[in-house]
């Protein structure tokens, strides 16, 4: 990701930051990502992601998310099937669908349950995984017709994304942000250089320190951070105030 980009990227973060209330942290964002095709969005814990119970839907956010389609996939219990929620458990970092397709193959029957939501309107998409402060694991999804999202742009779009799944969950239960976690400064030169896509080598080269050493400071910050994956410890450390 490009300094400009990155730029970018926080002036968005920042937008969302001061939405009031978890509809309008999902509506800021797809203000962001409409541009690429995806023009609507749904996030929620799998908890209730996977669960058939009606009353259950509280635990879902969605903006312009088929109505139908949400009840079709709760009533059906089709996330058991589900190619999306089948990828995210096993990667557990952003992806476009199409990986989640390839991934399983022509014969899994999570195909047909592509097939359907794309009678939709929604045939394109990317899904980003992550972990709330509860420990919860939850999953963000954007969806289209089309989707037009360079690799550049996907990183983008994968970093609002998982700080915008994180403000919209926490403002929807109610609850506060969790306890600060306490980076060594070593730690967040390496989640600032990261935050920008910097490889674990691109990093040692720019601290002067080796792959490994950066390494090891990466898996440390994310570890306090609570984070699953690199993307969602770069949406936790600029919530920390580590990157501005």
């Amino acid at each position: 990701m490009g300094s400009r980009l990155f730029d970018d990227t926080l002036n968005h973060i920042g937008w969302i930051d001061k939405a009031g209330n978890a509809q309008e942290v999902c509506d800021r964002l797809l203000g962001i990502t409409a541009r690429f095709g995806l023009d609507r969005m749904i996030v929620g814990t799998q908890a209730a992601l996977n669960e058939t119970a009606r009353s259950e839907n509280a635990d879902i956010l969605q903006s312009g998310w088929p109505e139908s389609w949400v009840e079709r996939y709760l009533n059906r219990d089709y996330a058991r099937i589900s190619l999306v929620v089948r990828y995210a458990k096993r990667t557990m970092r952003p992806f476009d669908w199409n990986e989640a397709t390839e991934a399983a193959g022509r014969r899994h029957p999570g195909n047909a349950v592509m097939e359907e939501i794309s009678q939709f309107g929604i045939r394109r998409g990317i899904s980003v995984p992550s972990i709330t402060s509860q420990g919860l694991p939850a999953l963000l999804s954007l969806g289209g017709e089309a989707m037009e999202l360079a690799e550049r742009e996907f990183s983008m779009v994968s970093l609002i994304s998982t700080y915008a799944m994180e403000k919209a969950i926490r403002l929807a239960q109610g609850s506060r942000v969790g306890r600060f976690a306490r980076l060594t400064q070593r730690e967040a030169e390496c989640i600032r250089w990261a935050a920008e896509g910097k490889s674990e080598w691109e990093i040692s080269r720019i601290l002067g320190i080796s792959e490994h050493t950066s390494e090891k400071h990466l898996l440390s910050a994310k570890t306090k951070l609570g984070a699953v994956n690199r993307t969602q410890a770069v949406a936790m450390a600029i919530r920390e105030g580590y990157i501005t």
